[in-house]
């Protein structure tokens, strides 16, 4: 008989689980939390196939990705699975795929229904375990008994968004709005009941957010005095990749973005190819995810080690309105309702500092604001509403959100008597805790004044 840690070492693909604490409770007690809230049953479903499934072609090399709102509440992490709440019975049950060793021979072992097996109920903490090809007609009986009941709404939920027609979520609730009508029952969104608790971390995964800001600046501080050496984008992409994933537990938290020059002024630049010149500035979005939580971090250095004197101006009024905007940031506000800010300060910095200051120019590539200067981050790297981004959300103690203000066009200026021009991006992005007080910055000791940067980058020279 397999021991608990033996079992979650050999289905440690098919269930997400910490070394460190018992993710079974955890699940378990965010189970519990939706099912309060519910006033008829609920339905979750999980990606219905592998990437590339439904294609001719097979896309073998293509990471499986579980729905955020699933892999939540139960940890499975694997294709064609669901989960129902019934507070009515006070009951969960978890639809997996029957057990198929033929497919685990091939890809590895995947939680499934096989009578007397117990693997899915010992891994999940779910006693009631069906397979997935009785999830309709355990769903019809369900609707069936609840429109019975006077102590219950004629409605269900799901969790979908109702813009989203393409989404597997929006999908399940149309089919499910479509047969549980013969029972005079309509289909409604838990969505934002089920935010009310994402978007809040509990204490363990806040200890992974804060395990994931280590790894991210160990790694950071490791690459860059390696870079004036580096030949192009790629190099730098892959070391930095390299470094992370050897310090976490395999994931990155979303492709890095190694952005040369003019390259970064391309918000989401995925080429990552080109050659890094000598005097420019090369912008880095990157991240690595732990356990279930992330790090999102950007920062912007000279390829060479050392700002010119406009790059160091242009930076340092970035770097001035992260400052300035974490000023606002406390329980009690929306993103929504400061979220402006930042961007104000910037064009008075640029009119002032460099226009005033420097005789500059300025040709910004946006109308003033380039991007959200904040999201929050959780389950996602981009967390929340789909549609929404949350930004409407209240912020409690517990959230997580980042700070990434940016700059990005063309800017001429005369320091010193020298004519500076440049077309460059840059950003600096931090990940904010927010406590009962205000905030905390855990991306604090990962380098982002200049001459630190340079310091690191150049440690021969100083």
């Amino acid at each position: 008989m397999q021991t608990q840690k033996s079992l979650l070492e050999a289905y440690s693909q098919a269930f997400i689980c910490s070394k460190k604490y018992d993710s079974k409770a955890i699940y378990a007690k965010r189970r519990e939390s939706m099912m309060k809230k519910l006033d008829s049953f609920c339905v979750f479903a999980g990606m219905p196939r592998e990437p590339g499934a439904e294609e001719a072609f097979a896309e073998t090399w293509t990471r499986f990705v579980q729905e955020p709102a699933f892999l939540y509440l139960t940890g499975v992490n694997q294709a064609g699975c669901y989960l129902v709440l019934d507070p009515k019975n006070k009951c969960c049950t978890l639809f997996v795929p029957k057990k198929d060793p033929f497919k685990e021979f091939w890809f590895g072992k995947r939680i499934g229904y096989l009578p007397n097996d117990f693997d899915a109920r010992n891994l999940t903490g779910i006693d009631d375990i069906r397979p997935s090809d009785e999830f309709w007609k355990f769903v019809l009986d369900l609707a069936r008994d609840y429109s019975k009941s006077k102590a219950f709404k004629p409605y269900a939920y799901a969790y979908f968004f109702e813009k989203f027609e393409g989404d597997h979520n929006k999908k399940m609730a149309t089919t499910l709005r479509s047969k549980i009508r013969q029972f005079g029952m309509e289909v409604r969104s838990c969505a934002s009941m089920h935010f009310e608790d994402r978007l809040v971390l509990e204490a363990e995964r806040i200890g992974e957010a804060r395990m994931a800001q280590r790894i991210t600046d160990k790694a950071f501080r490791e690459i860059l005095p390696q870079v004036p050496s580096m030949k192009n984008e790629r190099e730098l992409y892959l070391t930095l990749n390299y470094r992370m994933q050897c310090g976490g537990d395999g994931d990155l938290a979303f492709p890095t973005i190694v952005a040369g020059a003019a390259n970064a002024c391309c918000l989401h630049y995925v080429k990552n190819d080109e050659p890094l010149r000598g005097g420019s500035l090369v912008l880095l979005d990157f991240g690595v995810r732990y356990g279930t939580l992330h790090s999102d971090i950007s920062r912007t250095i000279p390829a060479n080690g050392k700002f010119n004197p406009l790059q160091k101006l242009l930076y340092q009024i970035v770097l001035d309105a992260g400052k300035f905007y974490q000023r606002f940031v406390k329980p009690g506000e929306s993103l929504k309702e400061i979220g402006q800010k930042p961007w104000e300060f910037i064009m008075e910095q640029l009119e002032s500092r460099l226009v005033q200051g420097f005789k500059g120019t300025y040709k910004l590539l946006y109308d003033k604001r380039p991007h959200g200067v904040s999201h929050f981050i959780g389950e996602q790297i981009h967390e929340g509403d789909p549609g929404s981004r949350s930004l409407d959300v209240v912020l409690k103690p517990g959230m997580l959100i980042s700070c990434e203000p940016g700059l990005y066009g063309e800017f001429t200026a005369t320091i010193n008597g020298k004519r500076y021009n440049e077309k460059i991006g840059i950003r600096i992005e931090d990940d904010l805790l927010i406590t009962a007080k205000g905030f905390v910055n855990i991306s604090k000791n990962i380098p982002r004044e200049a001459d630190e940067i340079e310091k690191l980058m150049l440690p021969k020279n100083r």
